[in-house]
């Protein structure tokens, strides 16, 4: 269990940059939670709804940890993460799945750039948050079984292997753009991600140039895995 009096060695602005990323997280797995319910709703099988509810069952799990450690920081954990709210409306409404595969394709995606980008900050985070942190991101399985169900389908359908491939292009973009937006108006996120990028590479640092290089490379590879070209 972690320590409370943690805390009170921070500096403040490391301490309020750590608050401002976890209220990031915590409202992405309530956003997970919402999509993965919606998802359950419509899949084609029972099989298929009692995974994705316990996956929604775990986003929520995942989260109340996070604002755990919100408060253990000495932040408002509600305050934190609804301070993001809307953030994704955008996002949302620019890509509307047309069909059940393609919202699963949007959570893979959306969820693995998410993932992605607060990797990327986690070197800037205090240890014991760094360790929840990943710790979390560690245990999402939204894309085990996103894997699954995507590649089993792509495989038996060219048409929709195609299809899917376009949507994963379009996915990433609008998914790109949210990302700026984030690292423009949220000055501490892009602290974090400077601080993570120069504790791994020293000619870097941080700018939004190699930020979407390194969620770009990820993204590649995650639809690698589908068998579908990004």
């Amino acid at each position: 269990m972690s320590d409370p009096s943690t805390a009170t060695h921070l500096d403040p602005t490391s301490t309020q940059d750590a608050v401002e990323l976890l209220g990031l997280i915590a409202y992405t797995e309530l956003a997970s939670f919402t999509r993965l319910a919606a998802d359950a709703a419509s899949a084609p099988d029972p099989a298929r709804q009692l995974r994705l509810v316990r996956l929604a069952g775990a986003a929520l799990a995942r989260q109340e940890r996070i604002l755990g450690r919100i408060a253990e920081l000495g932040g408002d954990p509600d305050a934190a993460m609804l301070a993001f709210a809307g953030t994704f409306d955008d996002y949302e409404m620019r890509t509307e799945p047309a069909s059940w595969w393609e919202s699963v394709l949007k959570g893979y995606v959306g969820n693995g750039v998410a993932d992605d980008f607060c990797r990327l900050a986690v070197d800037g985070l205090d240890a014991e948050t760094r360790r929840i942190v990943t710790e979390v991101l560690d245990a999402n399985q939204n894309a085990e079984l996103s894997v699954a169900v995507l590649d089993e389908a792509a495989t038996g359908d060219p048409v929709l292997a195609s299809r899917l491939a376009l949507w994963g292009r379009r996915l990433v973009g609008e998914a790109l753009g949210l990302v700026q937006t984030l690292m423009g108006e949220r000055p501490a996120l892009g602290r974090l991600v400077a601080t993570g990028a120069t504790a791994r590479a020293d000619d870097v640092d941080g700018d939004q140039a190699w930020v979407f290089s390194q969620l770009t490379a990820e993204h590649t590879r995650r639809m690698g895995r589908l068998g579908l070209a990004a």
